[in-house]
């Protein structure tokens, strides 16, 4: 069932683009970075912006750094408001070094976590090891998200790899594939050493995978938001978004703000893109 959001609004002036759709929705997706809310911080989130949120990931390996309570007075929150939330994938990452797999996915389901994310961002991980660990999250009842990309200074988006590595974890039953960006933004992925985005990059992968809907793309600043719900349309999937920028992220995808503002008769954002962008 969709979850509605109840509104006084004329439905044009709650939604000027008319394209966003309510949970749960297939495209469109906003992933929430907390970076150690306190509980009462993120139970004001889910109340003022829980319709805008679609998955909550608890940052990096901070998940056992709260008391046991408060992570999971959190799951359990977001769960009830029908989010996905996941711990980060650099935890994961902590447990395949230290041979601890098996611990870290039956902590994982005790503590109620509905997601995983697998990722190779600071280890190594051949393709067989990243196949068995997406396996052993459905086994273990888990959404997978899995991630593509370095976090170091400089790190690149490697056409050929990134879209075999999107092919095969999709086809093993990830949910989505999320493109690194690092909660800063700067000099990794996607974008350049100023945070601008990499368009010819961007445009490259986009016209080599099969649906756009399989990436999640992680941008944690506000001019990146606004670039990419400009060049591709307001259903893209976005991550690392911050909990302070939830709402202000739902009106740039709405045509809410001045900087992605939809005139009556204005071509929409992903009309613009047809027309400028032939992928």
């Amino acid at each position: 069932m969709k979850t509605i959001q109840r509104t006084d609004w004329h439905p044009t002036l709650l939604d000027p683009t008319g394209t966003r759709e309510a949970k749960p929705r297939i495209s469109g997706k906003t992933m929430i970075m907390d970076k150690g809310l306190g509980w009462n911080a993120f139970e004001d989130m889910l109340e003022t912006a829980a319709s805008h949120v679609d998955m909550i990931k608890i940052g990096f390996g901070t998940s056992p750094l709260y008391p046991h309570h408060v992570i999971k007075q959190k799951i359990e929150a977001a769960k009830a408001r029908h989010i996905s939330v996941y711990p980060g994938g650099t935890f994961l990452e902590v447990a395949v070094a230290n041979n601890l797999v098996d611990e870290y996915f039956q902590t994982v389901r005790n503590l109620g976590f509905t997601g995983v994310e697998v990722s190779d961002g600071t280890i190594e991980l051949d393709r067989s090891a990243r196949s068995r660990l997406i396996l052993k999250g459905l086994d273990a009842g888990l959404t997978v998200y899995t991630e593509y990309g370095k976090k170091c200074w400089g790190s690149t988006i490697e056409l050929r790899s990134l879209i075999q590595t999107v092919a095969m974890d999709v086809r093993l039953g990830a949910e989505l594939v999320t493109i690194e960006g690092r909660e800063s933004g700067v000099g990794v992925g996607i974008f350049d050493q100023n945070g601008d985005c990499k368009d010819e990059q961007i445009l490259e992968v986009l016209a080599n995978i099969p649906n756009r809907n399989l990436l999640l793309w992680e941008a944690p600043q506000k001019s990146q938001q606004v670039h990419l719900i400009r060049m591709l349309g307001p259903e893209i999937n976005l991550g690392n978004i911050g909990a302070q920028d939830i709402l202000a992220l739902e009106a740039l995808r709405r045509g809410l703000r001045s900087d992605t503002f939809i005139f009556p008769n204005q071509p929409k954002a992903e009309e613009i893109y047809e027309l400028n962008y032939d992928i």
